[in-house]
């Protein structure tokens, strides 16, 4: 007679699977959006502080300094300032 009775598998089922999906990819939705404007607001407070380090260098120097051959800056951060110029003594973003 056990044998006759089947055995039940206690399992999801495809309504609540979905549900789960709909909930992950809700979730996914709020958080991707995040993570882009994160990486952003990074670059911009990066590009700030070695502003700020240009800058000092530009006040350090004796003479007046016009572009930032003259700086005592690495390969790498004269590639950097390229995104910005010197004038009147001030280090600023290129427009």
């Amino acid at each position: 007679m056990n044998k006759l009775k089947k055995k039940t598998r206690e399992a999801f089922t495809l309504i609540e699977m979905v549900i789960v999906l709909f909930i992950i990819s809700l979730l996914l939705v709020l958080i991707i959006p995040n993570l882009g404007g994160q990486k952003e607001n990074a670059v911009n407070k990066t590009d700030e502080a070695f502003r700020t380090t240009l800058q000092t260098q530009v006040d350090m120097e004796d003479e007046k300094v016009t572009n930032f051959d003259k700086l005592k800056l690495t390969d790498e951060q004269k590639k950097k300032a390229q995104k910005f110029e010197i004038k009147d003594g001030q280090v600023i973003y290129k427009k």
